[in-house]
């Protein structure tokens, strides 16, 4: 996700502790289980802001596994919710939920871009996601939120754990994606285990660092841009 983190006063308290106890209730409806069946169709979703007080959410569709585009669609509103650290997904999961809905082809599995269970709740955007939606969903992220790493080999397909540094508690996998780039950091969020998060990943592999559900949601929510400036 590319998060507009504008400067401001801290946040209200009673925003925080309510926010908090949502993440928390919603926390005890996330299960790690592998998929009951493969994949037909696997989605992709990012989300970016255009102006500080607006937010473009962009769903893509792709079959598996041979990842050909099936759809695309997005979703253009305003932001209602102040930027608050830990709690992005509040922000965007409003209007990512409203271009889902505009999906005539509706995914087996979703990879969000951002992360599942690897967030200090345990609730970062794809957990969050796959609650409200009840389906499978894991996170693919760029950079790390939580949690300890040892860095992965420099080729392709070299992974390591990343775990809570003071409970030794599995987080994500670490991901070399592309030999020498910058790993991904790869957990699960609902109804999805470590193990699929990781397998999907690396099936969506084709040769670019980002996997092609994410990348191509990338892609789109930068073209779908000019249709809204």
């Amino acid at each position: 996700m590319a998060y507009y983190r504008p400067p401001g006063p801290a946040p209200d308290p009673a925003l925080v502790q309510r926010l908090t106890q949502q993440q928390q209730e919603m926390r005890q409806r996330v299960r790690a289980e592998p998929l009951a069946r493969e994949p037909r169709l696997i989605g992709g979703c990012d989300s970016s802001f255009p102006t500080p007080d607006t937010i473009l959410s962009v769903f893509v569709v792709l079959k598996f596994p041979s990842l050909e585009l099936v759809e695309k669609v997005y979703n253009h509103g305003p932001v209602d919710l102040p930027y608050v650290p830990g709690f992005l997904s509040f922000r965007e999961a409003p209007n990512v939920i409203h271009a889902f809905a505009k999906l005539q082809n509706k995914p087996d599995v979703v990879m969000v871009d951002g992360h599942g269970i690897a967030h200090p709740r345990r609730m970062g955007i794809a957990a969050h996601l796959g609650v409200l939606l009840d389906l499978p969903t894991f996170g693919v992220a760029k950079q790390k939120l939580t949690g300890v790493f040892q860095e992965p080999g420099p080729e392709r397909g070299s992974i390591t754990l990343l775990t809570d540094g003071r409970t030794g508690e599995l987080l994500g996998e670490v991901l070399r994606s592309k030999d020498k780039v910058l790993p991904l950091f790869v957990s699960p969020g609902h109804r999805c285990d470590q193990a699929t998060a990781t397998r999907l990943t690396l099936a969506c592999l084709r040769g670019y660092k980002l996997p092609e559900p994410t990348r191509l949601a990338d892609y789109w929510a930068e073209e779908f841009k000019k249709e809204v400036r």
